[in-house]
């Protein structure tokens, strides 16, 4: 039985997590939504992720710092930013960091 890959959804809007965790779990995997970045800081230093779908845009820490603290753990998490604010200085910066992708929402 293969291993089921671990998700981490963080994003400030309630309504991203409600929409896309149910969606993910659906398809059987391992998912946990967080609205809070600092608690997503406190659970990337706690666990690994396979994946770490994050906002760029938040408050008191913003998806690149969540990106940096991903990268730091483990070289093997993909982390894709999603945003609803994208520009190419932004997704530059991203993608130099170590973002997987980069998703407009």
């Amino acid at each position: 039985m293969k291993d089921t890959l671990k998700i981490l959804l963080v994003d400030d809007e309630k309504i991203v997590g409600d929409r896309l965790k149910p969606a993910l779990a659906k398809e059987g995997y391992s998912v946990e939504a967080l609205m809070d970045p600092q608690k997503a800081l406190r659970r990337i230093d706690e666990n690994e992720f396979d994946i770490i779908v994050t906002d760029i845009m938040m408050e008191d820490v913003d998806g690149i710092q969540i990106l940096e603290a991903a990268m730091k753990k483990s070289y093997r998490t993909r982390v894709i930013v999603i945003t609803g604010y994208a520009n190419v200085n932004l997704a530059r910066e991203a993608m130099d960091k170590g973002a997987f992708d980069i998703i407009e929402k």
